[in-house]
């Protein structure tokens, strides 16, 4: 069975190419916020998905590797995808859904809460500010229901 690309794997096509990143998280208020960059090269998987492997050195010393996969489902009609990252064993599961303006992608998740007890849910936001400059920044869901972001990233295209 061979699928056709639509409306939305182009979209994700836009992702597609080497990028550098700044970021900047913060685990906590009574934790400082690290910042780091890296680069982030992202290539089409027949043009049905992406697949991004990110590179970085973290504050202190020691990298950051990660591999994010997206897709979409046209039978759920929802964005789908996976990442991992080299220093954790959580293979995360996104679902997600793209705007009205198709310039922000919202991935819902699910992974352990930053005191390790328990689970939380978190989101990652993938926004194009242009064609050239993009953003992923991650929030959780505290316990008072409302979204504590905690990480954002400016992705800009190498040329």
């Amino acid at each position: 069975m061979h699928a056709e690309p639509q409306k939305e794997h182009h979209w994700l096509q836009k992702l597609v190419g080497e990028w550098t990143f700044e970021c900047e998280c913060s685990m906590g208020p009574d934790q400082p916020a690290m910042k780091w960059n890296g680069a982030d090269i992202v290539r089409s998987f027949g043009g049905l998905w992406t697949i991004g492997e990110s590179q970085g050195e973290l504050p202190g010393g020691g990298g950051c590797q990660s591999i994010m996969t997206l897709g979409f489902d046209p039978e759920s009609k929802r964005f789908v995808g996976t990442f991992v990252a080299a220093e954790g064993t959580r293979l995360w599961i996104y679902d997600g859904a793209l705007d009205a303006a198709e310039k922000v992608l919202t991935l819902d998740t699910e992974g352990p809460k930053f005191t390790g007890e328990g689970l939380a849910k978190y989101q990652d936001i993938i926004e194009f500010v242009s064609d050239d400059h993009r953003t992923l920044s991650s929030q959780i869901l505290g316990d008072d229901g409302q979204w504590q972001p905690f990480m954002k990233a400016h992705y800009r295209r190498k040329r």
